[in-house]
């Protein structure tokens, strides 16, 4: 392990062992279950088996991280990408020591502060400020770095009024700032964030993204899992992607989002129909089937769009956003201003042609929204199609376009006269 290495994980492995321990009715036959002798003995087979690389599974054997390995340099900001249950909570505890690897080792060079749930490590019984030196002496400060960064912990925090009031009190976004605020300024050399993002406002989570980005500036390194792919790309460099607990892709954050992105819609994207179960409001998106025509930079998207009308309504519109890969909306395309679609029939097709600007090649969704004017949205379909750009915008151009330039490459003009 280099030097300039902070986090070097190799073959990390998490089994679990669903279900109760058979035969056991009461805590105490559980535990005479786990010291007995028979089990001890089954537990050094296993050992010894795990050693030699023999891994058998059961059907009641779970496996949340296999064959995990990565490096995360010093100071850099990584991104841990994955759906529910891909193995991304699982992978931040054993790194923050919560937990211990089935398999494989991972070596840490500093010190760790973690926030993995609202309020880890906090006592509800205490006050704020109790709380604020009990986290600090958890993550290894000495009390006097926590009285220096006290002033400054409680302020990002905003929380002075109730400074001296037990948290159980607190609401969970007051739990939640003061639990950051308390991890993120007492200066660990590597900071875990499992989803902190889920809860607050957007002023909050703007100073979480702020605060991220500057301890990453101020060379410290910064391990970040989060659904939303927006905040990734813009604190992230870098990133693993996990599946069933195992990497299937690992490299720069476009990339990795990209591959997210297409792996999760392999399926056929250019048609969404409304499951059988699904609520039903007054007028609802039943179907909706999608084409591109053209090529760049004067490409065309058309939408059919079959409509169910469930009970009398206003006369209704739709609006379609297209968001790119993280899911930030680009550009509005609203045909109506006003409601054109009446409760006259059962079913109606609304046909949409939508001039794309020139996108920067990658993937690309769409958000339908079906709305009365200035009264109510009525339904909401996210992300069910989406639609890949594959060449340029910009004719005869060789090199590719990064997402980092922004997504879509506008017209533009350009002088040149000698100046004597």
């Amino acid at each position: 392990m280099t030097a300039d290495i902070a986090i070097a994980a190799v073959g990390l492995g998490k089994r679990y062992e669903l279900g109760d321990t058979p035969g056991a009715d009461s805590l105490r036959d559980a535990l005479a279950a786990t010291f007995s002798r028979a089990t001890v003995k089954r537990a050094a087979s296993a050992m010894a088996s795990f050693a030699r690389g023999d891994q058998p599974d059961g059907v009641n054997t779970l496996w949340s991280l296999r064959d995990v390995t990565f490096d995360v340099a010093r100071g850099e900001t990584f991104g841990i990408i994955g759906r529910n249950g891909a193995g991304k909570s699982t992978l931040l505890k054993i790194l923050s020591r919560i937990t211990q690897p089935t398999t494989g080792r991972v070596r840490i060079v500093g010190r760790v502060g973690s926030l993995l749930e609202v309020g880890t490590g906090f006592h509800p019984d205490l006050t704020g400020r109790e709380n604020i030196f009990l986290n600090g002496a958890i993550l290894g400060m000495r009390r006097t770095e926590i009285a220096r960064k006290f002033d400054e912990i409680v302020a990002f925090a905003e929380v002075v009024r109730f400074l001296d009031t037990q948290v159980k009190h607190y609401s969970s976004g007051m739990y939640l700032r003061l639990a950051f605020a308390v991890a993120a300024h007492l200066e660990p050399d590597i900071l875990l964030v499992d989803e902190v993002l889920a809860v607050g406002d957007l002023d909050f989570q703007r100073k979480c993204l702020g605060k991220m980005s500057s301890v990453a500036g101020e060379g410290r390194t910064v391990l970040f899992v989060s659904h939303n792919l927006a905040a990734v790309r813009a604190i992230c460099r870098s990133a693993i992607v996990l599946d069933a607990g195992r990497i299937v892709r690992q490299g720069a954050v476009d990339e990795c989002l990209a591959y997210y992105v297409s792996r999760a819609f392999a399926e056929d994207a250019s048609r969404w129909v409304r499951a059988a179960a699904a609520e039903r409001p007054a007028i609802c998106i039943e179907r909706i089937e999608s084409r591109l025509a053209g090529r760049q930079p004067a490409m065309t998207l058309h939408l059919d769009v079959v409509l169910a009308t469930n009970a009398p309504h206003r006369p209704a519109f739709v609006t379609v956003d297209v968001q790119d890969a993280a899911g930030v909306p680009l550009f509005e395309a609203m045909p109506h201003l006003d409601g054109f679609i009446p409760d006259d029939a059962s079913r109606h097709l609304v046909r949409l042609t939508i001039s794309l600007p020139p996108l920067v090649p990658g993937h690309y969704f769409v958000k339908m929204w079906l709305a009365i004017q200035h009264t109510e949205i009525i339904d909401v379909v996210d992300r069910a199609i989406r639609f890949e750009i594959h060449d340029s915008p910009k004719v005869g151009r060789t090199h590719a376009h990064r997402p980092d330039h922004g997504f879509i490459v506008t017209p533009s003009v350009a002088t040149c006269e000698a100046i004597r």
